[in-house]
Protein backbone atom coordinates (compact mmCIF):
# COMPACT_ATOMS: atom_id res chain seq x y z
CA UNK A 1 0.00 0.00 0.00
CA UNK A 2 3.04 2.46 0.31
CA UNK A 3 4.45 1.56 -2.80
CA UNK A 4 0.92 2.44 -4.63
CA UNK A 5 0.67 5.62 -1.97
CA UNK A 6 4.32 6.76 -2.89
CA UNK A 7 3.64 6.54 -6.87
CA UNK A 8 0.42 8.35 -6.64
CA UNK A 9 2.34 10.99 -5.11
CA UNK A 10 4.56 11.44 -7.63
CA UNK A 11 2.43 11.10 -10.79
CA UNK A 12 0.02 13.79 -8.85
CA UNK A 13 2.99 16.30 -8.01
CA UNK A 14 4.91 15.96 -11.02
CA UNK A 15 5.00 19.74 -12.71
CA UNK A 16 3.02 18.54 -15.70
CA UNK A 17 -0.11 17.56 -13.95
CA UNK A 18 -0.28 20.66 -11.76
CA UNK A 19 -0.19 22.59 -14.70
CA UNK A 20 -2.32 20.58 -16.48
CA UNK A 21 -4.44 21.07 -13.57
CA UNK A 22 -3.83 24.74 -13.86
CA UNK A 23 -4.95 24.88 -17.88
CA UNK A 24 -7.95 23.07 -17.15
CA UNK A 25 -9.34 25.51 -14.38
CA UNK A 26 -7.98 28.67 -16.57
CA UNK A 27 -9.69 27.07 -19.37
CA UNK A 28 -13.26 26.56 -17.82
CA UNK A 29 -13.15 30.36 -16.72
CA UNK A 30 -12.48 31.20 -20.10
CA UNK A 31 -14.98 29.39 -21.42
CA UNK A 32 -17.28 31.40 -19.20
CA UNK A 33 -16.15 34.44 -20.58
CA UNK A 34 -16.31 33.41 -24.48
CA UNK A 35 -19.80 32.21 -23.59
CA UNK A 36 -20.48 35.57 -22.52
CA UNK A 37 -19.45 37.12 -25.54
CA UNK A 38 -21.33 35.08 -27.81
CA UNK A 39 -24.72 34.45 -26.04
CA UNK A 40 -24.58 38.41 -25.02
CA UNK A 41 -22.70 40.45 -27.62
CA UNK A 42 -22.76 38.36 -30.90
CA UNK A 43 -26.07 36.63 -30.89
CA UNK A 44 -28.40 39.60 -30.32
CA UNK A 45 -26.06 41.47 -33.02
CA UNK A 46 -26.96 38.69 -35.51
CA UNK A 47 -30.79 38.62 -34.25
CA UNK A 48 -30.77 42.08 -35.43
CA UNK A 49 -28.68 41.37 -38.78
CA UNK A 50 -31.29 38.15 -39.72
CA UNK A 51 -34.07 39.57 -38.27
CA UNK A 52 -34.28 37.39 -35.16
CA UNK A 53 -33.91 34.12 -37.04
CA UNK A 54 -34.01 31.20 -34.85
CA UNK A 55 -33.04 28.03 -36.30
CA UNK A 56 -33.43 26.08 -33.03
CA UNK A 57 -37.30 25.73 -33.89
CA UNK A 58 -36.45 24.37 -37.33
CA UNK A 59 -37.20 20.58 -37.33
CA UNK A 60 -38.66 18.08 -39.95
CA UNK A 61 -41.19 15.15 -38.68
CA UNK A 62 -40.46 11.58 -39.75
CA UNK A 63 -43.60 10.32 -39.43
CA UNK A 64 -47.42 10.93 -39.32
CA UNK A 65 -49.12 12.01 -36.23
CA UNK A 66 -48.46 14.33 -33.05
CA UNK A 67 -45.95 11.45 -31.46
CA UNK A 68 -43.50 11.51 -34.74
CA UNK A 69 -40.38 11.26 -33.86
CA UNK A 70 -38.75 15.00 -35.23
CA UNK A 71 -35.26 15.20 -36.83
CA UNK A 72 -34.05 18.34 -35.37
CA UNK A 73 -32.34 20.02 -37.87
CA UNK A 74 -32.74 23.41 -36.41
CA UNK A 75 -30.14 22.55 -32.95
CA UNK A 76 -27.65 21.24 -35.24
CA UNK A 77 -27.77 24.63 -37.18
CA UNK A 78 -27.65 26.57 -34.10
CA UNK A 79 -24.70 24.11 -33.15
CA UNK A 80 -22.89 25.14 -36.21
CA UNK A 81 -23.32 28.66 -35.64
CA UNK A 82 -22.56 29.03 -32.06
CA UNK A 83 -19.36 27.34 -32.90
CA UNK A 84 -18.21 29.20 -35.53
CA UNK A 85 -18.95 31.91 -33.09
CA UNK A 86 -17.11 30.55 -30.29
CA UNK A 87 -14.11 29.46 -32.71
CA UNK A 88 -14.07 33.25 -34.03
CA UNK A 89 -14.04 34.68 -30.40
CA UNK A 90 -11.44 32.52 -29.43
CA UNK A 91 -9.32 33.81 -33.06
CA UNK A 92 -9.33 37.54 -32.14
CA UNK A 93 -8.43 36.81 -28.67
CA UNK A 94 -5.30 34.96 -29.35
CA UNK A 95 -4.54 37.05 -31.90
CA UNK A 96 -5.30 39.88 -29.34
CA UNK A 97 -2.77 38.10 -26.93
CA UNK A 98 -0.37 37.51 -29.82
CA UNK A 99 0.10 41.49 -30.72
CA UNK A 100 0.95 42.24 -27.04
CA UNK A 101 3.58 39.23 -26.62
CA UNK A 102 5.36 40.75 -30.02
CA UNK A 103 5.23 44.14 -28.51
CA UNK A 104 7.22 43.04 -25.50
CA UNK A 105 9.72 41.40 -27.34
CA UNK A 106 12.48 43.09 -27.29
CA UNK A 107 14.78 44.04 -29.91
CA UNK A 108 17.30 41.20 -31.54
CA UNK A 109 20.95 41.30 -30.30
CA UNK A 110 23.06 43.47 -32.72
CA UNK A 111 25.66 41.37 -35.37
CA UNK A 112 28.33 39.58 -33.82
CA UNK A 113 31.57 41.68 -35.09
CA UNK A 114 33.33 39.53 -37.71
CA UNK A 115 37.08 39.36 -38.24
CA UNK A 116 37.32 40.03 -41.93
CA UNK A 117 40.45 37.79 -42.57
CA UNK A 118 39.68 34.52 -40.50
CA UNK A 119 35.91 35.30 -39.63
CA UNK A 120 35.76 34.22 -36.38
CA UNK A 121 33.60 36.54 -33.74
CA UNK A 122 35.42 39.42 -32.27
CA UNK A 123 34.68 42.22 -29.36
CA UNK A 124 33.35 45.35 -30.93
CA UNK A 125 36.26 47.48 -29.35
CA UNK A 126 38.72 45.36 -30.92
CA UNK A 127 41.83 46.64 -33.02
CA UNK A 128 43.71 43.42 -33.54
CA UNK A 129 41.69 39.92 -34.01
CA UNK A 130 42.20 37.28 -30.54
CA UNK A 131 42.23 34.43 -33.08
CA UNK A 132 44.77 35.15 -35.96
CA UNK A 133 46.07 38.16 -34.91
CA UNK A 134 45.23 40.29 -38.21
CA UNK A 135 45.09 44.25 -37.51
CA UNK A 136 41.38 45.71 -37.81
CA UNK A 137 41.04 48.73 -39.61
CA UNK A 138 37.50 49.10 -39.83
CA UNK A 139 35.12 49.38 -36.55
Amino acid sequence: MKKFIQEFKEFAFRGNVIDMAVGVVIGSAFTAIVTSIVNDLFTPLIALITGSVDFSALSFALGDGPNAPQLAVGNFIQAIINFLLVALCIFFFVKFVNRLHSRKEEEPAPEPRLCPYCKSEIPEDATRCPHCTSMLTDK
